[in-house]
This record gives structure tokens, C-alpha cells and sequence, in this order.
């Protein structure tokens, strides 16, 4: 069981444009989480899936499980061709099974898709910076994680 716990399947790309998700095998996703496209469907024979490598720009941390989806779809409308995405890994049990690379687990932020390369990361950044109303915003690198529950 611990060796099936441990794999992990590198799946497809995010799925930047919040009106149009990734269809996923089963639909993992939430509305407040970056989705992610998937080849292979999971047949409890491995512990998680995994998008491809992409940017995001950190505009806020907050506790975990603190984001209401109302303050996440406020910043929605200020990037209508990102996606604005939330940690709340596990804040519903097993319902939150959706994580982050490249975070800290144990905390909350909301986020927004800046792009699959680092130069067009940085220049989405420049202009969350330009705005000012994120004054700690920072770039990451990432992938988004689906924690399967296996018994």
C-alpha cells in the first residue's frame, strides 16, 4: 500500500481560462481550485496526480481554511483571464484534496495563473505589481496535486 501511496502521475497543463476548466476523469475540482488536464484516469494505482509546471503569482496568504469564496471571486473579476485560485488543503476533509507544489501546506493564500514560462510570469507579476493592491505579491513555480485517498 505505502508503494502505490507513493507514486505520483505527472498528468497535462493547467487550465489557465476560469470559464473553461479541464475536464478531468471523476472532476476533481472545485470552482476555488486550478484544474488540470488528465490522460489517465485514476484506478487507485498510485497516491497522486500531478499538472505539469506552471507560474502563479501569490497575491495573499491567509490561515488555512480562512478564504471564503466570495473574497476569491472579488479578484476573479480583477483577472477575467486567469484564473484566481485558494489553498484549503483538507479544510473539508477528504472534500479538499487538492494542494500545491512549492507551498507551505499548512497555509492559506489566494493565487492567480501567471503563465507556463518564467518570462511571461514575470511580466503578469509587473502588472499585479503596477496595480497596488497586492502589495506582497510574489512569483512561484508550481504544479497542482491531487492527493488520492487509498485504504
Amino acid at each position: 500500500m505505502k508503494k502505490v501511496q507513493s507514486r505520483v502521475k505527472v498528468q497535462g497543463k493547467a487550465c489557465p481560462d476560469p470559464d473553461r476548466p479541464c475536464e478531468f476523469p471523476g472532476d476533481p475540482f472545485k470552482p476555488n481550485e486550478l484544474s488540470f488536464a488528465a490522460a489517465e484516469k485514476f484506478n487507485f494505482d498510485r497516491g497522486q496526480d500531478r499538472s505539469q509546471p506552471f507560474y502563479a503569482v501569490i497575491l495573499k496568504s491567509a490561515a488555512l481554511c480562512s478564504t471564503s469564496e466570495e473574497e476569491r471571486l472579488g479578484v476573479q473579476a480583477l483577472f477575467p483571464r486567469n484564473k484566481v485560485f485558494v489553498h484549503r488543503y483538507f479544510c473539508e476533509d477528504f472534500g479538499d484534496n487538492v494542494t500545491y507544489t512549492n507551498v507551505n501546506a499548512k497555509q492559506g493564500f489566494i493565487a492567480v495563473y501567471a503563465g507556463e514560462t518564467e518570462a511571461a510570469a514575470k511580466a503578469f507579476l509587473a502588472r499585479v505589481q503596477a496595480g497596488g493592491q497586492f502589495p506582497g505579491a510574489n512569483l512561484r513555480k508550481m504544479q497542482v496535486v491531487i492527493t488520492w485517498q487509498l485504504e
